[in-house]
């Protein structure tokens, strides 16, 4: 097998892991998919020392063909994140849109349909240099990424989850994260293999943090995750880094139908009863009644910080100075 030798490949100059930012605090950043991206394109206006750990179960769509084909982790969430940190240049831009390119052949036919270009950079780095982790560190330096993207672990998850049912009874069981974030709300949700290790990069970046930040993102699929991997967990708990939960804009989605804002939070503290938070950035009225959610997340040991992070306009998506704004005045001490 082909291996890459020497130094990372240089930068062009203007881009790179700073591109004029302050250092600022060490961040990490745990989720997945567009939650995730929103996340990072914030927090990459504040500091220069920025971590995205990343869920590894999906397995729909391009990352789910590459993880039956090849047996490689899913690495479209991972590609998502890469594209959230490229810096803001032409170079930046240009290789967030080589990332994100999907092919699409007149007949609809070909091998490569739907494929995001990204995925297939991504698993040929990971192929060609035998390590997952050096793998992006590659991508993230051809792309000039304003920080780090490693896997929450190198090993393909499955995600199972169980639909909530009206008469307390067992509900169905639903096998892969594309199924569950469709099928319905959901009451529980695991992780196969329960017992897989955390990357350790990301470990030891979760120790050295000074900021953890979880969500946005689907509740059970992307953000949850993090908590049900037993070394992750244990280190998101013991770590001495203070922790923000940045909320979604819609409590509506399939998978958390008729949930409040503060049974999400819930959901967090029966997954990890000794896993606390300092700090939840929310929109107000995107969260239901908004003193039970107070009340909820007190229970957390957190303080509440209600702000405008949504984009204008009638889609629920986060707007990155909105929000960039928030994580701000929650990391210095402020209100938001």
């Amino acid at each position: 097998m082909s291996m890459f030798t020497g130094q990372l490949p240089l930068i062009p100059p203007g881009t790179g892991t700073s591109g004029g930012v302050p250092k600022g605090p060490s961040v990490v950043a745990l989720g997945g998919g567009h939650g995730l991206s929103a996340s990072l394109s914030a927090l990459r206006l504040l500091t220069a020392d920025l971590t995205a750990v990343v869920t590894v179960a999906d397995d729909g769509g391009s990352s789910g063909r590459l993880r039956r084909d090849f047996g490689v982790i899913p690495p479209g969430d991972l590609r998502m994140a890469l594209a959230a940190l490229c810096d803001d240049t032409d170079w930046g831009r240009t290789w967030r849109d080589v990332m994100q390119h999907r092919f699409q052949s007149p007949a609809g036919t070909s091998g490569l349909e739907n494929h995001a270009m990204g995925n297939l950079l991504i698993m040929t780095l990971c192929e060609l240099l035998g390590d997952v982790v050096d793998g992006l560190r590659w991508a993230g330096a051809l792309l000039g990424a304003r920080g780090q993207v490693l896997p929450m672990s190198q090993v393909p998850l499955m995600i199972e989850g169980t639909l909530a049912s009206s008469d307390g009874s067992p509900g169905e069981l639903i096998r892969g994260q594309a199924a569950c974030a469709i099928a319905g709300r959901l009451d529980g949700v695991r992780l196969l293999p329960d017992d897989a290790p955390a990357c350790p990069e990301a470990l030891s970046a979760i120790e050295f943090a000074d900021w953890v930040v979880l969500g946005p993102g689907s509740w059970y699929t992307s953000v949850l995750p993090h908590l049900l991997l037993p070394e992750l967990r244990q280190a998101l708990s013991d770590t001495p880094a203070r922790r923000c939960l940045a909320m979604n804009l819609t409590t509506d989605t399939k998978e958390t139908s008729g949930m409040s804002g503060a049974d999400h939070l819930r959901v967090i503290q029966r997954a990890a009863p000794e896993f606390t938070i300092d700090a939840v950035i929310a929109q107000a009225g995107s969260v239901g009644d908004a003193a039970e959610f107070e009340r909820a997340a007190a229970e957390l040991g957190a303080e509440v910080h209600f702000g405008r992070v949504g984009a204008s306009g009638h889609r629920a998506v986060h707007d990155p100075l909105r929000l960039a704004a928030a994580y701000h005045e929650v990391f210095s001490g402020g209100t938001a």
